[in-house]
């Protein structure tokens, strides 16, 4: 839902307006700089390309993008729309699309570690053939959000100094329904499916790393749920609504929405930070940029934990500590 096209009260309008653009501001500036970290140590520290981590950098860039639009909504609700009706048009629709693109890409990392970790006799034969249509589902995975916000392209129009979506009320609830499902429910089953089976998995192993790598996988879906379940309920109430919206719902769409923001920026640190070979290669661009002096670098206790863990689960490049 976005806040923009809401008809907020006058006297609530600047308060609210300058709350959600300073949450929209550390969004962007933190989000930004960690998704830039994991490209950048992809890019030119991981020698190994696995398809986790095509995988991590599709969501990365797709983070970026989603990012990239948050300064022209905070500086809209500060100010007024400046920035023409195609600017409106591509701002509204790449966040749909990067929304999509995100979601979609947390629910293929999930099917990933699920098929990797649980299913160890096939983990062999999966590696063998995944990277032929890693990429072809990453490029599937752009080209359905592409196609699900096309709705965003067509409909976000600049009226009176404002970038809003222009939809019937009928219309609206579909769109908003897609969403629901394609940007919740079906990350969020995917998830808590795929990571039932881990813990499972995880549970019954010997792992020196066992409780670690539980504590990581409960944090993956608490984080989730909390930071999107608020804001889809709230929607879910919204397109259930046949009478006129109260202050009140408009109100808690807007900030439960921003708090699902936060996805952008949590991403990193939780599907990609926590693993020791990204670690390895942090430390290691830190040393080349002369910042590694006071720095605690992983010891050989921890990396030989971990390989212990990877070891004991047949699942070296897929565990929750190693990816």
């Amino acid at each position: 839902m976005d806040n923009q096209s809401l008809p907020y009260e006058d006297s609530d309008l600047e308060h609210h307006s300058i709350t959600l653009s300073v949450i929209y501001s550390i969004i962007c500036v933190a989000g930004l700089l960690g998704n830039m970290l994991v490209i950048v140590v992809f890019a030119f520290y991981e020698k190994k390309k696995t398809l986790t981590y095509a995988f991590f950098l599709n969501l990365a860039v797709a983070d970026i993008l989603f990012l990239c639009t948050l300064p022209f909504l905070a500086y809209q609700l500060l100010y007024k729309w400046i920035f023409g009706d195609i600017m409106c048009k591509i701002v509204f629709g790449m966040y749909r699309v990067n929304l999509y693109t995100s979601m979609l890409t947390l629910t293929a990392i999930s099917f990933d570690r699920f098929v990797s970790i649980v299913k160890v006799v096939k983990v062999q034969k999966y590696q063998q053939h995944k990277h032929r249509w890693g990429g072809i589902m990453c490029v599937l995975i752009w080209m359905t959000a592409l196609l699900l916000a096309v709705p965003q392209f067509k409909f976000s129009v600049n009226e009176t100094d404002l970038c809003m979506e222009s939809f019937e009320l009928s219309l609206k609830k579909i769109i908003y329904s897609v969403q629901l499902v394609v940007g919740f429910f079906l990350p969020l089953s995917a998830i808590v499916f795929c990571y039932s089976f881990i813990l499972n998995t995880l549970i019954r192993s010997r792992s020196l790393q066992k409780k670690k790598s539980i504590r990581i996988i409960l944090t993956l879906v608490v984080v989730f749920i909390v930071t999107q379940l608020p804001f889809n309920v709230i929607l879910l109430i919204f397109l259930n609504q046949d009478t006129e919206i109260s202050d009140v719902l408009i109100d808690s769409l807007s900030i439960l929405e921003a708090v699902a923001y936060l996805h952008a920026c949590l991403n990193p640190f939780l599907y990609f930070f926590v693993g020791s070979k990204f670690r390895n290669s942090f430390w290691k661009m830190m040393r080349e940029f002369r910042m590694g002096k006071g720095w605690n670098e992983p010891s050989r206790e921890t990396e030989g934990s971990s390989k212990a863990f990877s070891a004991s689960t047949k699942m070296e490049d897929f565990s929750i500590v190693q990816t």
